[in-house]
């Protein structure tokens, strides 16, 4: 089994945006290999509480033993539990509220590289795709189950993909002679239905897809959707809430929550004034998000595409 390995994208700038107080409690909602989770502990006195959160045991598991090695007398928690919970998190172990939640929404460096996960198409492994492997569903499911129909809708919405319906079309005529079970399998499927002058483009044919049937096994995107407003309101004054995303439809979700959040009236705009009296209990900490350093860019490829966006509970 592979050592859980992920390296914390941003993890200066998280430390520094969420204004840690040393007696408070924080949430790293997705703890991956504890690399956010340990810089926020080591920040926390013996009256703080950290809770970490991940769907993926394994994460859970590192996370825990690295913070164990640390023998402070900090309070933590490891939870196996998926961040569309966090109600139930903060109910349980801090219904007072937290001063911060955490959320990185970026697949760890562990699952990537892991051919048994099935998350990459450089490495040829099961068709599995789960962040969370007691769940039932898997990539396999979608690819082999699904009709032409629901692949062209989910590979062109979750993976913004224009050759959407060659690529459905492929894997249905596909399957029909054998099922498809690994991920070499279905990206050589991938390939073959790209249009050859886009093959050799500098990005891999198969990227899009992987990420929208990725999205789909794990309902990641409707996740983000119901959790965002339930952090926000479960923070206390002052508290904050930051968000790293790693492609354009995530951080579109993170930045209209937010907005609708700190806009939170609900008048048509054609009224002078507002009516509804919904007052703002939010704002931004930074308007535009933060992107990583160049420095961080060089060291870490897989951190290029991250946006950190900060909300504060006022």
């Amino acid at each position: 089994m592979k050592e859980y390995s992920h390296e914390s994208v941003m993890a200066d700038e998280c430390i520094e945006y969420m204004n840690i107080d040393k007696r408070g409690t924080y949430i790293d909602c997705t703890a991956g290999g504890g690399g956010h989770s340990i810089r926020i502990y080591e920040r926390l006195n013996e009256d703080g509480l950290l809770i970490a959160c991940d769907q993926d045991i394994k994460a859970c598991e590192t996370t825990k033993e690295r913070l164990e090695k640390h023998k402070r007398k900090t309070k933590f928690i490891v939870l196996h539990e998926n961040f569309v919970n966090i109600d139930k998190v903060i109910e349980e172990n801090c219904p007072e509220g937290a001063d911060g939640i955490l959320l990185d929404l970026g697949v760890s460096s562990y699952q990537l590289d892991n051919e048994e996960r099935g998350f990459s198409y450089h490495n040829d492994g099961p068709l599995d795709m789960r962040m969370d492997q007691t769940k039932e569903k898997t990539a396999e499911d979608v690819v082999n189950n699904y009709t032409k129909e629901e692949l062209t809708r989910i590979l062109y919405e979750y993976g913004e993909e224009k050759n959407a319906r060659r690529i459905a079309e492929a894997i249905v005529y596909k399957r029909q002679k054998d099922r498809i079970t690994t991920t070499c399998q279905l990206a050589d499927i991938i390939k073959e239905a790209y249009p050859a002058k886009e093959r050799f483009n500098g990005k891999h044919p198969a990227r899009k897809t992987f990420q929208a049937i990725r999205i789909e096994v794990n309902d990641e995107l409707n996740v983000l959707k119901e959790m965002l407003p339930k952090a926000a309101f479960l923070l206390k004054k002052n508290g904050r809430l930051a968000v790293i995303t790693f492609h354009s439809l995530e951080d579109r979700i993170v930045k209209n929550s937010f907005n609708e959040l700190i806009n939170p009236c609900t008048c048509p705009k054609s009224f002078p004034v507002c009516v509804c009296n919904k007052v703002a209990q939010h704002k931004l900490i930074v308007k535009k998000p933060l992107i990583p350093k160049s420095e961080e860019t060089q060291k870490n490829y897989r951190s290029r595409s991250s946006k950190l966006r900060i909300l504060e509970r006022t």
